[in-house]
C-alpha cells in the first residue's frame, strides 16, 4: 500500500523533482517551490515542515511506487530473463513518463543532506535489489544466466548498467529515446550474462 498522500502533496514532490532536475540540490528550497506553484511559502509548510521533508516524502513515495509495480511485473511475466526484462522496461517507462524523479533517485548530491535522506535513498535501492535478487538467483539455479559471477556481483552489475544509462540520459538532457536505448542495453546485458 503507497503511503498515503494528499493530492497537493503529490503536485509538491512532482515540481519538487522539477526543481531538481533543472537546479540541482541547491536549487531546492521552500521559496522555489512555493513560486513554482504559484502559492505562498506558508501553504507548503502547511503540507511539509521542511526542505528534507519534500525529498524524504518524494523517495518514500518513489520506493513505495516502485515495490507495487515491480510486484506486478513479476507475478505477470515468465521466466528468469523475460521477468528481468520487464523489471527494467517498466522502471524506464516509469521514468519516460516522469523524468523529474530520475535526479531524486540518481542525484548524488541528495546523499551529502541528511542521514534521512541517505536512508530513503537506501531504501529505494533496497526495494529494487529485494525484487533483483531471487530473479538472479533462480535464473542462475536454472541455467539462464551465468554462474560464473556471484548472485550479488551479478545484481550489481544489472544494477550499475540501469544507472548508467539513467545517468547518460539525464546529461543528454532527457533528449534522447530511453525505451529505444533501454531495449539495446538490455538485450546487450542479456548477451553478457547469459549462461553459455
Amino acid at each position: 500500500m503507497i503511503k498515503e498522500i494528499t493530492h497537493r502533496q503529490q503536485e509538491l514532490i512532482e515540481a519538487a523533482g522539477r526543481i531538481l532536475t533543472d537546479s540541482g540540490v541547491g536549487g531546492l528550497t521552500i521559496k522555489r517551490l512555493a513560486a513554482e506553484m504559484q502559492f505562498s511559502e506558508a501553504a507548503v509548510y502547511r503540507h511539509f515542515a521542511s526542505k528534507e521533508d519534500v525529498v524524504i516524502t518524494m523517495l518514500e513515495y518513489l520506493a513505495e511506487e516502485m515495490d507495487q509495480r515491480l510486484q506486478l511485473v513479476l507475478r505477470t511475466a515468465q521466466g528468469p530473463e523475460e521477468q528481468l526484462k520487464s523489471i527494467f522496461q517498466n522502471q524506464f517507462d516509469f521514468f519516460a513518463l516522469h523524468p523529474h524523479f530520475v535526479v531524486a533517485v540518481f542525484s548524488d548530491g541528495l546523499l551529502e543532506e541528511s542521514q534521512r535522506i541517505n536512508a530513503a535513498i537506501v531504501n529505494i535501492m533496497s526495494v529494487k535489489m529485494r525484487h533483483l535478487m531471487p530473479v538472479i538467483m533462480i535464473g542462475q539455479q536454472t541455467g539462464v544466466f551465468t554462474n560464473a559471477i556471484s548472485t550479488e556481483e551479478l545484481m550489481h552489475i544489472v544494477m550499475g548498467t540501469f544507472r548508467l544509462q539513467m545517468f547518460k540520459w539525464r546529461l543528454a538532457d532527457f533528449q534522447f529515446d530511453i525505451k529505444r536505448q533501454s531495449e539495446n542495453m538490455m538485450s546487450a546485458l542479456l548477451t553478457l550474462i547469459r549462461q553459455r
